[in-house]
């Protein structure tokens, strides 16, 4: 009778903090489903890459740190960014159209799943710490994260190419 008192009660903890780490993941993709980011340059990379900071917006920290990644590739993808300091030169977006993301919306929306497809084509450009001033808290409950990544543009370029969501550089004008 103990044991299966002892069962029950290991199952009902386990349950309950699986609920709760799929609560807290549904919980970071909504503090981070629609796109808040800022995106610029960090300065020159390897070739065929662009080294970017991204500034996520969220309610928790940890939130918008997790989120950066995506938000980067998002970022390349449809925004671009200014040129600036660094020897940085402006980076048009890779999709030029507004409605692409819609028209290709099954692509994007496995793409960017959590795991997703974007992760091949990013990775962390620091040892994973974020620096005092790239943590500001710029209200009562939200914050503005930094994070530095490094995007593989060439081969997110040619993904794109290959899905037939954007036009390939040798295709003509």
């Amino acid at each position: 009778m103990k044991l299966k008192a002892l069962l029950v009660l290991a199952s009902v903890l386990f349950m309950g903090t699986h609920v709760n780490a799929q609560w807290k993941k549904n919980k970071a993709n909504k503090d981070t489903k629609i796109w808040r980011y800022d995106l610029e340059c960090e300065g020159i990379a390897k070739q065929g890459s662009k080294l970017v900071k991204v500034w996520s917006y969220s309610k928790n920290p940890k939130h918008a740190i997790s989120r950066g990644m995506k938000n980067a590739v998002h970022g390349i993808v449809f925004k671009g960014y200014a040129g600036g300091s660094q020897g940085c030169t402006s980076q048009k977006p890779l999709v030029k159209s507004a409605e692409t993301e819609t028209k290709y919306k099954d692509f994007f929306d496995a793409f960017f799943a959590d795991g997703g497809e974007y992760l091949k084509y990013v990775s962390a450009a620091t040892d994973g710490s974020i620096a005092a001033g790239d943590r500001l808290k710029v209200s009562k409950r939200e914050y503005k994260i930094g994070v530095i990544v490094n995007i593989k543009f060439d081969q997110l370029r040619k993904r794109l190419e290959t899905e037939g969501i954007i036009r390939s550089l040798s295709s003509g004008f």
